[in-house]
């Protein structure tokens, strides 16, 4: 919950913005400044004060205890021009709650952490429990020291410049390891304990078995991702609670599923029990990995909870985003975090010129030409397969005649995707043009360097023969001059001459042109590649110079 303290009108206008933007985020703290202050420092992850920086610094100075525990502070003056964090930018969320709120307001974000300004990502905002010279280490990175990062499990990070040796290392590992001098371990949540128990099994006695089991193999309790079990003990008092003192979710998983596992150590007493020979070692290696610890038993007499540890490896993380069309404004908000995210980046050379001033330092940029959609697609999934935060961008939107077919095509189930939609030319030239997809539409491609002419043809003849609006993606290069008649024609066959047809190039970029002509008067020669052409239908009309396409609701119909 965010906590709002405002001392005057012009800071309550403001905080009322605020509170009616997030209403089920948001909570209005109103009295006494300072008892406001304390009251929402108390009961909320951040707080957003429309007060002098001055005075937010004297009433929350008392209150500090811990960085890593204190809520996140962000000062907006009375005018709304900036929003300033004050107290926990990294770990209390601050920094971006700072440009959450300008963007909502209009204020200049005002961030001053180290890292931030430099646009090098704290080592505390990975995600990742974090230990050892944290400050030191970020010191070195600040300064352009070389720092080292030993991977002993290959994780995705955000992008970050690491050398290849240095006197500072980050180092990731499950391993229970005291960090070294000058060194940062994070620890990534790779580890998955399996567990089995009897009805009514001890808190205790579970806990004692996954602690021992984790102690004895040298595995830290840091990187426990969850505990598994079989559907029948979800609500085993003695996991659920061995899971909350852990800090990590219970994953159940169906008996017929375990049974399926093949495991180093079955037994028939789960099977009677359950319903499969293993649940423990089967719950850990469901989803892969490598048994760390085989099936061991608890300490009590008779047993009543076994316990098996795996490692998952780490899966990658693959990003296709759409740039949109060119225009930086017309590049999404989640397109530009997933390009900060993401450690490497995959795209057609002149798109990654597009948008490289907002790629972080480190960031491993794999840049080719023209024709090499493909490979770019294979290179991406290989990147992500080798535990890499990978970006591949596209214009438009990826989806539509971009990188995520091929990509998707290349991918399986053993990375994560992420889909990021961008405004295809299509929208971007319909917006300049009017409201030519106002009913239905549809998009065909021109070119048959991938699609047999036929194939072309035949859904051109379709789309006439239905009276849907067309956009025409890649109607004409040089060498490819004589489709774009052809598909006119068929259309003309279907609609009027005056049918209005909207030619756009470089649609929102500086040099962008259009205009909206006829069926009949539409000449080839002036389109390209660069161009998207949309042809209306047999109810599209121009009015005043735009292209517009009646809903065909039947209020439209009536006499006025």
């Amino acid at each position: 919950m965010i906590g709002l303290i405002s001392a005057t009108v012009a800071g309550a206008a403001a905080r009322d913005r605020l509170a009616a933007a997030w209403p089920d985020r948001t909570r209005v703290y109103d009295g006494p400044v300072g008892d406001a202050v304390r009251r929402a420092f108390a009961e909320c992850e951040q707080l957003v004060c429309f007060l002098a920086t001055g005075a937010v610094v004297r009433l929350v100075a008392p209150l500090l205890s811990d960085k890593a525990s204190d809520p996140g502070v962000v000062c907006v003056d009375e005018a709304g021009r900036f929003a300033v964090p004050l107290v926990g930018g990294h770990a209390g969320g601050a920094n971006e709650l700072a440009r959450e709120v300008g963007e909502l307001l209009g204020a200049l974000p005002v961030v001053t952490t180290a890292t931030d300004a430099v646009g090098i990502p704290g080592l505390d905002t990975f995600g990742l429990p974090v230990e050892g010279d944290v400050a030191g280490v970020t010191r070195a990175l600040l300064d352009g020291e070389p720092v080292a990062l030993d991977a002993e499990v290959a994780w995705p990070l955000p992008p970050v410049p690491f050398a290849d040796r240095g006197a500072h290392t980050v180092r990731i590992t499950d391993r229970a390891v005291e960090p070294a001098d000058r060194e940062v371990l994070l620890r990534p949540p790779s580890l998955v304990v399996g567990v089995g128990a009897s009805r009514g099994a001890p808190v205790e006695e579970v806990l004692d078995l996954i602690e021992g089991a984790l102690r004895d193999a040298g595995l830290s309790p840091r990187s426990v991702a969850e505990l598994a079990t079989v559907e029948a003990k979800a609500d085993e008092p003695g996991i659920v609670r061995a899971a909350a003192r852990l800090g990590v979710p219970v994953v159940t998983y169906s008996a017929e599923e375990l049974a399926t596992v093949e495991v180093p150590n079955p037994s028939a007493a789960p099977l009677a029990a359950v319903g499969t020979p293993s649940v423990a070692e089967a719950a850990a290696l469901v989803g892969g990995g490598e048994l760390l610890v085989p099936k061991r038993k608890s300490a009590g007499v008779p047993a009543t909870a076994t316990c098996a540890v795996v490692r998952r490896p780490g899966r990658g993380r693959l990003a296709v985003v759409g740039l949109g069309p060119g225009a930086r404004d017309l590049l999404t908000p989640r397109a530009k975090a997933e390009l900060r995210r993401a450690s490497v980046l995959v795209g057609l050379d002149q798109y990654v010129d597009q948008i490289r001033d907002l790629l972080r330092p480190g960031t491993r940029v794999l840049e080719s030409g023209l024709g090499a959609e493909e490979e770019r697609a294979r290179t991406a999934v290989a990147e992500a397969r080798r535990g890499h935060a990978v970006a591949l961008i596209g214009s438009g939107d990826a989806g539509v005649y971009a990188m995520a077919s091929p990509a998707l095509a290349e991918a399986s189930d053993d990375i994560d995707v992420v889909g990021v939609p961008g405004v295809t030319a299509a929208l971007a030239a319909a917006a300049i043009l009017g409201a030519p997809l106002g009913h239905d539409h549809v998009s065909i491609s021109l070119s048959d360097l991938h699609t047999p002419w036929e194939v072309i043809e035949r859904r051109v003849r379709a789309a006439a023969e239905a009276d849907l609006v067309v956009t025409f993606y890649n109607p004409r290069s040089r060498g490819r001059d004589w489709q774009l008649p052809k598909a006119l024609a068929i259309l003309a066959g279907h609609r009027e001459p005056t049918t209005p047809v909207g030619v756009v190039r470089n649609a929102s970029r500086p040099d962008g042109t259009a205009r909206v002509t006829t069926l009949a008067l539409l000449d080839p020669a002036t389109v390209d590649m660069m161009t998207v052409v949309t042809v209306g239908n047999t109810a599209t009309r121009d009015i005043a110079g735009r292209m517009v396409t009646p809903r065909g609701y039947r209020w439209q119909e009536e006499p006025k």
